[in-house]
């Protein structure tokens, strides 16, 4: 067990499947009290029965509130996992700007929202734990789907800035950043998911353990795929390297779509 998250009040977004629901069950496998956030009601509590938590279904964006009275008054732990992608992204075809607004509104922005509601009770009492599923197109990018690379990096930074502000205030963050993960978001990336991201693609489980080391050596950022630290360290070193070999792989892309 541990001891960091027993008997602590959890909200886990985008938690009816996929990432959310592993990560919903490792925190109730651990003696936490969860509420189960998804847009999709049945599926929030199909998870919340399985689990012995609470489903608060609805806007990731909104539903701080609600989910802060069905802990009984105090979130301590709240992971903002909900997210969107959409395969496509070319900078020189028709720009769909509903597209863009979307994933800003999902990937980034439920993020500031979520933490402005919740800043002001932990900084008052000292302690908070943020954690954050961005992804590995967060550090790197991912070919396909602009919309996506560019928010997510985003939610990176934004998790980053909360670690550096808050951190001596008690306030704890964790960005998780794996590349594939056996989801139905996975699914939906298309051919571009098939030729980068299925190959070492693991399961969410997989990632909820790497979430939990994590927590238990206090670190900020969590790699699932830990040759993602490498492909990190390429891109700051000598990005135009990099960009020469992601080029490569782009147009490996476009001759299999």
């Amino acid at each position: 067990m541990v001891e960091a998250v027993q008997g602590a009040g959890v909200v886990v977004t985008g938690a009816g499947g996929g990432i959310g629901a592993a990560l919903a069950r490792r925190f109730a496998g651990e003696g936490a009290r969860v509420v189960v956030n998804d847009l999709d009601a049945g599926r929030a509590q199909a998870v919340a029965e399985e689990i012995g938590g609470i489903a608060v279904p609805g806007d990731a964006s909104a539903i701080v509130g609600e989910a802060r009275e069905a802990l009984g008054g105090t979130v301590d732990v709240y992971c903002a996992n909900a997210g969107v992608a959409f395969e496509g992204g070319d900078a020189a075809a028709p720009l769909d700007e509903k597209v863009w607004a979307a994933s800003w509104d999902v990937n980034v922005m439920a993020h500031v929202r979520a933490a402005h509601e919740l800043l002001p009770d932990w900084l008052e009492r000292g302690s908070g734990r943020f954690v954050s599923t961005v992804s590995a197109a967060g550090l790197l990018t991912m070919i396909g789907a602009a919309p996506y690379a560019v928010t997510k990096h985003g939610a990176y930074a934004f998790a980053e800035w909360l670690s550096l502000t808050y951190r001596h205030r008690g306030v704890k963050v964790h960005a998780i950043c794996p590349q594939g993960v056996r989801t139905d978001m996975l699914a939906a990336t298309g051919s571009a998911g098939d030729l980068v991201l299925q190959p070492t693609a693991i399961e969410p489980d997989d990632v909820a353990d790497a979430l939990f080391k994590g927590i238990e050596e206090d670190r900020f950022l969590i790699l699932p795929h830990p040759e993602v630290a490498g492909f990190h360290q390429a891109r700051a070193t000598d990005p135009d390297r990099w960009l020469t070999n992601m080029n490569h792989i782009q147009q490996k892309w476009e001759t299999t779509r």
